[in-house]
């Protein structure tokens, strides 16, 4: 069963200025982010945009991803749905194109108890034979994955771990002191790596690693070599781009942080698609600083 370890990248979904995919960039921008050291693509995630695209295009996303990553790093595919069918469905569907492993969010928008939290995921798992990695992001689904829950979804062998984007290192410190040490807890706050892989987590799903692959890559390397001094001074580069995420919708601002870089990966789609003149300038100054 995989194991999900280090810089996992949420890979960005480029958009030609009508919005449309543009498959040309994403496949430029799986082989830079592969040849980079990044341990896994993760596509149709938050910075993927997955809230923004329909089904086919979904499924668009998916089989572009398969393809070109062929077999060099695991592909996590997003297919968390507000509802149980449709989630199963998507999931099956991934499987199907050739994904590896699945990162499916908690329910959003319907309030739920822990209890519907465990069935959704406990049904998903039983009817979807892959490794899933459970996503969770209480800032966007408005539901938290409480660590007894995450605990006691442990007896399925096919859920492998939890992507926290919580922001709350305690959450995070008990899904890793509380649930399953077979289980791979990854930060999804980029401002967390080192610490999460210093208490016992296993890497990072991180938002930032679109924009500098190489560094993100290194943090891991060098926390894996036992350098923590190093480690933890790439770390700190990283808080002045984070600063800057928190002015706009996050991954809006990565997307146009990679324009300022010269790739062609175009616009968030509407109604958030970054462009804001203080941001801009807040952008272009902060990128600076990593040249």
């Amino acid at each position: 069963m995989l194991k999900p370890e280090g810089i996992i990248t949420p890979i960005i979904t480029p958009m030609m200025e009508n919005e449309e995919i543009n498959e040309e960039e994403l496949r430029f921008q799986i082989n830079r982010l592969i040849s980079a050291g990044i341990y896994g693509i993760f596509c149709l995630g938050t910075n993927g945009e997955a809230y923004a695209l329909n089904n086919e295009e979904k499924l668009r996303v998916i089989k572009i991803t398969v393809d070109e990553v062929n077999k060099r790093v695991p592909v996590y595919v997003g297919t968390g749905c507000i509802s149980t069918r449709e989630t199963i469905s998507l999931s099956q569907k991934a499987k199907e194109l050739g994904a590896d492993a699945l990162s499916i969010l908690s329910p959003y928008y319907v309030a739920v108890t822990q209890e519907d939290i465990y069935n959704y995921f406990s049904e998903i798992a039983e009817n979807v034979n892959l490794p899933i990695l459970l996503y969770n992001i209480p800032g966007r689904t408005g539901n938290n994955i409480n660590y007894k829950t995450v605990a006691r979804l442990a007896k399925y062998k096919n859920i492998v771990g939890v992507k926290d984007s919580s922001g709350n290192f305690d959450n995070t410190l008990r899904y890793i002191e509380n649930t399953d040490e077979r289980l791979s807890i990854l930060s999804g706050n980029d401002s967390l790596i080192l610490w999460t892989l210093m208490a016992g987590g296993c890497g990072a799903i991180a938002g930032t690693s679109n924009l500098f692959p190489e560094l993100l890559a290194k943090i891991y390397k060098l926390w894996k070599k036992g350098d923590i001094v190093q480690a933890n001074i790439l770390q700190k580069k990283l808080r002045p781009i984070r600063d800057v995420m928190q002015m706009g919708n996050p991954n809006s601002v990565i997307k146009r942080g990679m324009s300022f870089l010269g790739y062609k990966v175009g616009l968030a789609r509407r109604p958030v698609s970054g462009v804001n003149d203080k941001l801009d300038s807040a952008l272009k100054k902060a990128l600076e600083l990593y040249k």
